[in-house]
């Protein structure tokens, strides 16, 4: 197969919202179905029935496989059939790959045009299957496109695959796909949702149109179209990631931040912090909180100075973006908690792993991924660029050993799934430089000649330099000491303080880049 499929979502909109939804967010978030199909839900409904009946037609032309949903309710006839009736017909006749999904058993009662359309299935011989639910439709959706790929392009998943689908499955939440009517598309954060998009499609923010914005998103499962009044509006998973303040429509999603002086919490805080925004924001202020309340430490290596952090950073934004995908969100009275104590970092997100996922199953690092929030949990990663699906823990732990620091450890304590990040402690000097942070390149080091590597030397260790001491220490004259130390001001490695014979040069501050 050569192309990607398009697979046509059809059914009256506002009756089954929630089940198109879900069938889009499977799509789309699978790992063996992203990679072969793409959902086509018509989000850009027109008000005039006609109009609407034209592009939806023209959309499913577009499309290599119909995929229908029946409940109750028909839908508004448009001449003589509904407009899902219609589609039906248009696929039929173009002899597109028909999979049916029935909400609900046999004599659950229907609308007169829903019996009539279910009728014409029969007729037709089309084999259709039920569910009772929202996971139930999963499966079924699932094993239909995977039968699909394996018959007619002899494209199967792997084994791993399939587990990690049926686990993601099972622990989905229905919060993610709710179609909310809180908060208009135009009304999020739009600068937010570009840099998400630009980072999903791997394009440039400014390449980015606000059609593309939108399509973008309703792609992602993060908008939803209301027939009726035209508006587009966010999805719960669209709130979280989207809204200026989230919090406004969910109070659990804030992240409450407190730093501590000793090792053990007390009620008067050093730092508090009740954070709140757009998902990916709220992380990275998250992130900034522990740096402000956390040791950096300077270490020369060579003709560096290094900042260090007290805790590698990649690993703490692993874990906040974990919390956040992968939280229970039904919990609308508990919040992500970040503590930061003299001696660790503590991170308690409400819920505990989903199953089948234990914590020993964790702490070994054999698990396969699952979420229940699968829509949050794609979105954040392509936010932080972070990859290799389902290995989080396992990176969190080489992070942290890498740093110089014992492995998280992993709890609960109350309904909460905890890490805690023990940090150095006393033993300040045990933390490791990361590889890839000389801020001396080996670029600007061929550049320096032998009396300056001396002086950028003896400049890191005792803070600063000057001239006298170059002419005294180094055997030369002034106009040579002057020359090497504007060379290595130049360079962005030293900054001048003062002026005259007082002046002294000290370390830049980053270093050069």
């Amino acid at each position: 197969m050569t192309a990607t499929l398009r697979i046509f979502v059809s059914s009256v909109q506002k009756e089954l919202e929630d089940e198109r939804l879900i069938v889009q967010n499977l799509v789309s978030t699978d790992p063996f179905l992203s990679a072969h199909c793409v959902p086509v839900l018509y989000e850009f409904e027109p008000a005039s029935p006609d109009k609407a009946l034209e592009g939806c037609l023209a959309s499913l032309d577009g499309c290599h496989v119909y995929l229908l949903i029946v409940g109750v309710q028909y839908g508004t006839p448009v001449g003589e059939m509904s407009i899902t009736h219609t589609e039906y017909r248009r696929a039929k006749g173009r002899k597109l790959p028909v999979l049916a999904f029935i909400k609900g058993e046999r004599q659950v009662p229907r609308e007169a045009g829903t019996v009539a359309l279910l009728a014409e299935l029969d007729a037709d011989g089309l084999k259709y299957k039920r569910f009772g639910n929202v996971i139930e439709l999963q499966k079924e959706v699932r094993a239909a496109l995977v039968k699909l790929l394996r018959d007619r392009f002899g494209i199967a998943p792997t084994s791993d695959e399939n587990e990690i689908a049926e686990q993601t499955i099972e622990a989905t939440s229905a919060f993610e796909s709710r179609p909310l009517d809180r908060v208009r598309w135009r009304d999020l954060d739009l600068d937010m949702a570009r840099r998400l998009i630009a980072a999903a499609e791997q394009r440039k923010p400014d390449e980015l149109s606000m059609e593309d914005l939108l399509a973008g998103a309703a792609l992602r499962g993060l908008v939803w179209h209301e027939p009726a009044s035209g508006e587009h509006y966010a999805t719960a998973a669209g709130i979280v990631m989207l809204a200026r303040d989230p919090s406004a429509v969910f109070p659990q999603c804030r992240i409450l931040a407190d730093a501590y002086r000793g090792a053990e919490p007390d009620g008067n805080p050093r730092d508090h912090e009740d954070i709140r925004g757009p998902m990916p924001l709220a992380i990275e202020r998250a992130i900034e909180f522990i740096d402000r309340n956390t040791r950096h430490p300077m270490r020369i290596v060579g003709l560096d100075r290094v900042r260090l952090d007290e805790y590698p950073v990649d690993g703490l934004r692993e874990a906040l973006v974990n919390a956040a995908a992968h939280r229970q969100y039904e919990d609308a009275g508990r919040k992500i908690l970040l503590e930061v104590f003299a001696d660790r970092v503590v991170l308690s997100s409400p819920g505990l792993p989903p199953k089948p996922i234990t914590l020993a199953s964790l702490r070994k690092g054999k698990y396969r991924p699952c979420s229940r929030n699968p829509v949050l949990a794609q979105c954040l990663s392509w936010f932080h660029r972070i990859e290799e699906r389902g290995s989080g823990f396992r990176r969190m732990r080489d992070q942290m050993l890498d740093h110089g620091l014992d492995q998280p450890l992993l709890g609960t304590d109350t309904g909460y799934f905890q890490i805690t990040f023990p940090g150095p402690g006393e033993n300040i000097e045990r933390l490791r430089v990361p590889q890839g942070r000389r801020l001396v390149t080996p670029a600007v080091e061929a550049q320096l000649n032998e009396r300056q590597r001396k002086i950028l030397a003896h400049a890191l260790k005792s803070g600063s330099v000057t001239t006298g001491w170059c002419m005294e220490m180094l055997g030369v004259v002034r106009d040579t000491a002057h020359r090497d130390l504007v060379g290595l001001v130049e360079l962005d490695l030293l900054v001048r303080k003062g002026s005259g014979r007082g002046a002294r040069y000290v370390p830049k501050e980053g270093g050069s880049a």
